[in-house]
């Protein structure tokens, strides 16, 4: 077990519209989009922000929205979150983001011009003295608002732009739709890679149905998104919870064996027992290691599980992408 510092001691202050602006995040260089899962292509945004906002002598501040807006757009369609709002600024403090504006994606900005957008939104209400943004970063009513565009109209008016190229892993474009497609597919190792950190997911613990104790594999259960795309399986995972990393196992899914409910995630500790109801957890995967199956006997199930744990063991000895824990 490693001991962790206190988690979100790096969390960014949270602005929402109608907050004043500090005095030391007046003129901030201030990166903006979606930022969802925060993978390497948004870390080249933030790090080219970043080093822009050390040579202005300025802070570093990000700009992102909610909901997310193909949320809005498509508001029957399910979206799987890489990161929710509160995990998206846990990681964006972890890269160094010393404020974090978040704006409602409503019809109210949908209809926003992207003259306005830079008038109202950016320079009057986020006082931003410099902007970064993506090659592909769009804004204002129908995405009128171009890489070109904010270059040409942000210098007209001031501002410092920097546009970020397209970040690519072996020709492949890194994106947060390539990342949900890997995972969905239990490809971790690609997800991971895309991210630059592994995936990671926090909530409550709460009470499950007591069976693992019975299995001998008592297990920190959560309930994620049911928009979550994860395939269904076995995973090596490390959770950080009441101050401390430890190395497990986790079953994402149904339970087939038992009664195909809705899906939790079900987390056993190698090196932890005690009481864990209602604490708030993070737990990172670092390795898919099988599908989820139906066993004919119980006793299968446990003898599977021993192999599984070997198998988490194994993964998490050798897994050479950087964790995040503790946020």
């Amino acid at each position: 077990m490693m001991q962790a510092s206190t988690m979100h001691a790096n969390m960014p202050l949270i602005l929402r519209p109608g907050d004043a602006v500090p005095k030391a995040l007046q003129d901030a260089v201030l990166a903006i989009g979606n930022f969802d899962g925060v993978h390497r292509g948004h870390q080249a945004v933030i790090g080219m922000a970043a080093n822009l906002a050390r040579r202005m002598g300025r802070k570093l501040a990000v700009m992102t929205f909610e909901p997310h807006p193909r949320a809005f757009f498509r508001p029957g369609e399910p979206l799987f979150r890489l990161t929710d709002a509160s995990e998206k600024a846990a990681i964006l403090g972890h890269y160094g983001v010393d404020a974090i504006f978040v704006r409602p994606f409503d019809a109210a900005l949908a209809s926003t011009t992207a003259a306005d957008f830079l008038d109202q939104i950016v320079i009057a209400g986020c006082q931003a003295g410099a902007v970064v943004v993506g090659h592909d970063f769009h804004f204002g009513k129908g995405r009128e608002g171009t890489p070109d565009f904010l270059r040409r109209e942000g210098e007209a008016r001031g501002l410092t732009i920097a546009i970020v190229p397209a970040l690519r892993d072996h020709e492949t474009p890194v994106s947060s739709s390539a990342i949900r497609a890997a995972l969905h597919a239990g490809d971790i190792a690609v997800a991971n890679a895309f991210l630059g950190h592994r995936w990671t997911v926090s909530g409550e613990i709460v009470h499950g149905d007591k069976r693992g104790r019975l299995l001998g594999y008592p297990t920190a259960n959560m309930i994620l998104d049911p928009a979550c795309g994860l395939r269904h399986g076995i995973y090596a995972v490390r959770m950080a919870v009441d101050g401390a990393v430890h190395d497990g196992v986790a079953s994402f899914g149904r339970r087939p064996t038992f009664d195909d409910g809705a899906p939790r995630l079900e987390t056993f500790l190698f090196d932890y027992s005690g009481d864990l109801y209602g604490k708030i957890a993070w737990v990172e995967c670092v390795a898919f290691l099988r599908g989820e199956a139906k066993f004919v006997s119980v006793e299968d199930l446990i003898a599977q599980m021993d192999l599984d744990s070997a198998a988490a063991k194994a993964a998490l000895a050798t897994d050479p992408v950087p964790s995040l824990l503790p946020l």
